[in-house]
């Protein structure tokens, strides 16, 4: 044990300085509680006054306050700059017009302003983008600068964003069906022997990220080692990938209590899930079939592998004995040969042709389907626009209808297939008067009430 000493030091004060006197203070005022005045001041008025007389808005007078703070050297204020490009890049108007209930559908890294690193991100950087992000769009900053503090609906697009994006799982739900990283690879028009490594690093970097095992091997170069090669492409064929579908699961029927339909919904969901993972897995292989069938390397170690089975011919070792190697055997094996590998380079380049075709094919099929999908509900929903929303025609419906309406529109919508749609639009297309169109809501309502919950549709009914 440590004992403290104490040790008694003889030293007095200084003496006061020629001349000073104590300030005098006042005496306390009592409380009061009316007639008291309210001065604006503080740092908020001041930033306030701030915009007001340079006429600024909240955006721009943040961003040059930051750039003065940083010019003083504030480290407080500016501990960010270093990573001036986490959060605080400009947002388009369509990123700020986000709908919070739509959180699935939003870009998480995009309303961070992580757009150019996405999966690659750390949790720093995350932590890093969403304070600003909060800084600059907090409902009271935006009160200050003379909007509304009831608006927040990019707040809460932030704070989903940073839900999704700092929970180890749900981020892997979403980089698994990240739409802005796509899973296309180069094909046989594309790569050359001389930019084969070029093209094909970033497809691997980008795959390796769905690896279990980390870290994922590196595509190399061409002065690789030929058994570093076979165990990168041995990698990837045996890859235990974590890549999941959950993301796009879609809800119960909204009301929907009976644990039957729950059930139903999530075995529908479970069955999709399998699917896209059965498809992802041969979108994969197809990936690493086409890579080994470009690659430089391999075809390199090929010929080497032939020449020598050639060099052993010339020698005049058949494997039988030692005996000499008959001219007209070894011709027919020459021609055999090279019809084989003719014939094999025929079959992958039709392989080829006909996997592009289909990706091709399957893709525009999609987009056209989405595209279809989503301008056939458009015109569905006019249709409630163009019937009054099924009121007398001539007076003006009262607001709770035209909000019941909607809302009962896409209820309907969310249990309905493409092609459900699709009929839908096809039948009103063929009707004209208010009763005609509102007979055939009311019908397709009545179809798809077992999966939604009786009683669900009032106005369709």
């Amino acid at each position: 044990m440590v004992h403290a000493t104490v040790v008694t030091l003889d030293t007095a004060l200084p003496p006061l300085t020629k001349g000073y006197t104590a300030p005098a203070f006042a005496p306390l005022s009592p409380p009061s509680t009316s007639g008291t005045a309210v001065y604006p001041v503080g740092p908020a008025f001041h930033a306030h006054a701030r915009r007001i007389l340079n006429n600024r808005s909240f955006q721009e007078d943040d961003k040059l306050e930051r750039e003065r703070l940083a010019a003083l050297g504030n480290g407080d204020e500016v501990e960010d700059d270093v990573d001036a490009d986490l959060g605080g890049e400009d947002e388009d108007e369509d990123l700020l017009e986000l709908d919070p209930k739509r959180w699935k559908d939003q870009d998480h890294y995009a309303v961070l302003g992580l757009q150019h690193l996405r999966y690659k991100a750390d949790q720093e950087q995350i932590k890093k983008a969403h304070r600003r992000k909060v800084l600059r769009h907090h409902p009271d900053k935006k009160a200050n600068a003379g909007g509304s503090a009831n608006d927040d609906s990019f707040f809460k697009c932030i704070a989903k964003a940073m839900e999704t994006l700092s929970n180890p799982e749900k981020r892997r739900q979403f980089d698994s069906v990240d739409p802005a990283v796509t899973d296309e690879f180069p094909d046989k028009d594309q790569t050359t022997d001389a930019n084969f490594y070029e093209l094909w690093a970033p497809v691997f970097d980008r795959e390796g990220r769905f690896s279990r095992k980390q870290p994922a091997p590196q595509l190399g170069d061409a002065n690789t080692p030929k058994e570093e090669v076979e165990a990168f492409y041995d990698f990837f064929y045996n890859m235990d990938s974590w890549r999941s579908f959950e993301y796009e699961d879609k809800d119960a029927p909204e009301g929907a209590d009976s644990r039957d339909e729950k059930r139903y919904q999530e075995k529908k969901n479970k069955a999709e899930r399998d699917r896209k993972k059965k498809e992802d897995n041969t979108r994969r292989r197809t990936m690493i079939d086409t890579a080994l069938a470009l690659d430089p390397r391999i075809k390199a170690f090929r010929a080497a592998e032939k020449a020598a089975r050639e060099a052993k011919r010339k020698g005049g070792v058949n494997g039988n004995g030692g005996a000499p190697v008959d001219p007209k055997v070894k011709a027919e094996e020459e021609r055999k040969a090279k019809e084989e590998a003719e014939k094999a380079a025929a079959d992958q380049a039709a392989k080829d042709a006909s996997d592009k075709a289909d990706r091709e094919a399957a893709k525009k099929a999609k987009a056209a389907a989405a595209k279809n999908v989503k301008k056939d509900k458009k015109a569905i929903t006019n249709l409630l626009t163009v019937h009054n929303y099924f009121t007398v025609a001539g007076t003006a419906p009262a607001p709770a209808t035209v909000e019941a309406c909607f809302s009962e529109l896409d209820l309907l919508f969310s249990v309905m297939e493409p092609e459900d749609v699709a009929a839908f639009k096809a039948e009103l297309d063929t009707k004209s008067s208010q009763d005609d169109v509102k007979a055939v809501f009311v019908k397709t309502a009545k179809k798809f009430e077992d999966k939604i919950g009786a009683g669900k549709f009032k106005e369709f009914a």
